[in-house]
């Protein structure tokens, strides 16, 4: 896996009291709790970073590292990636509105609007 490389959600998240969620945009009250993992890099994938600053991010977060992180993160992103929750890219990604932030930050008929408008499946 090529760690220069930027990585970006697909998804509408939430977060709330540090777990993060799926959400639904047109059921925003609803959610479906993501393994903490998955959680953490769905919520730092916004298409400025690299799987190598996400692995920095990360060995910086814990005062002790785990136990082969760097295996984990793989594994974790390979699985997103087949969900087709997470993309990679060679270059930076601007993340569309309703993908930029937690749904809890939208104006959820703005992102609706745009979602029509784009197009936009969560698949």
């Amino acid at each position: 896996m090529d760690k220069s490389h930027y990585f970006y959600r697909t998804v509408i998240f939430t977060r709330k009291a540090g777990i993060v969620a799926l959400a639904d945009i047109n059921k925003p009250t609803e959610s479906t709790t993501l393994e903490e993992w998955f959680g953490v890099v769905i919520s730092l994938a916004d298409g400025k970073h690299t799987l190598a600053q996400l692995t920095e991010f990360i060995r910086h977060k814990y005062q002790q590292i785990p136990e082969r992180l760097d295996d984990t993160l793989e594994s974790v992103i390979e699985r997103l990636i087949e969900s087709k929750m997470l993309k990679i890219s060679e270059k930076t990604i601007e993340l569309p509105y309703y993908l930029a932030a937690p749904i809890e930050q939208l104006d959820i008929e703005k992102a609706q609007r745009l979602i029509a408008e784009d197009g936009y499946t969560m698949h």
